[in-house]
C-alpha cells in the first residue's frame, strides 16, 4: 500500500476499563489526580497489548486487584477530548464482583481516592460521557448484549450487538 493510502487511515487512541461491582451492585470508581472527574479503573492500551490485557494490567496498577477479565460490555468512540490528539476508542470489560471490604491499594502517583457507588451517586462524580458509559455497562451486564456508544451519546438507544 502506498504512503498516500496510509495517510488517509483514521488514527485513534485505544483505552480499556473495568466494570467491577461489590456485593450490593455498587460500581468501583477511582479519582484520578490529573482530571476533574472520577472514572472506572482503566487507561490507555500499551503498544503490543490487546484490550483485555490492558484492562487487567490497569486494574492491577491502579487498585492492586487481580481480576478475571470477562465479557466485553461496551465499546465507545469519543471525539475531541482536550488532552488526546485523536479520537478515543474505549473498551469496557465485565471484571465481576468483589466484596466491598476487599483491600484496595491505590496507585498513589495517579489516584487520590476510590469508592463503591450506586449509579445515582456516581452521576455527581462522573463526566457525562463516563456516566453514559457506566449506564451502558450496567445494561449490558443485565442483558448480555454488547453496547456501542457512538460520538455524541445515544449509547442506550444506539446499536446493540
Amino acid at each position: 500500500m502506498s504512503d498516500d493510502f496510509w495517510s488517509t487511515v483514521n488514527r485513534v487512541v485505544t483505552g480499556a476499563a473495568a466494570y467491577i461491582t461489590d456485593e450490593r451492585g455498587r460500581v468501583l470508581l477511582v479519582d484520578p489526580n490529573y482530571r476533574d472527574h472520577w472514572s472506572m479503573p482503566g487507561g490507555i492500551i500499551d503498544a503490543g497489548e490487546h484490550p483485555a490485557q490492558a484492562c487487567a494490567r490497569e486494574v492491577m496498577e491502579e487498585v492492586g486487584l487481580t481480576v478475571e477479565v470477562g465479557p466485553l460490555l461496551t465499546v465507545s468512540w469519543l471525539d475531541g477530548l482536550p488532552n488526546i490528539p485523536y479520537p478515543l476508542v474505549n473498551f469496557v470489560f465485565d471484571c465481576g464482583e468483589v466484596p466491598s471490604d476487599t483491600p484496595i491499594t491505590l496507585q498513589a502517583s495517579e489516584l487520590d481516592d476510590y469508592g463503591f457507588f450506586t449509579v445515582e451517586e456516581a452521576k455527581e462524580l462522573l463526566a457525562d460521557f463516563v456516566h453514559e458509559r457506566l449506564l451502558a455497562c450496567a445494561a449490558a451486564r443485565d442483558t448480555g448484549a454488547l453496547r456501542y456508544l457512538p460520538p455524541g451519546g445515544h449509547g442506550l438507544v444506539g446499536q446493540q450487538g
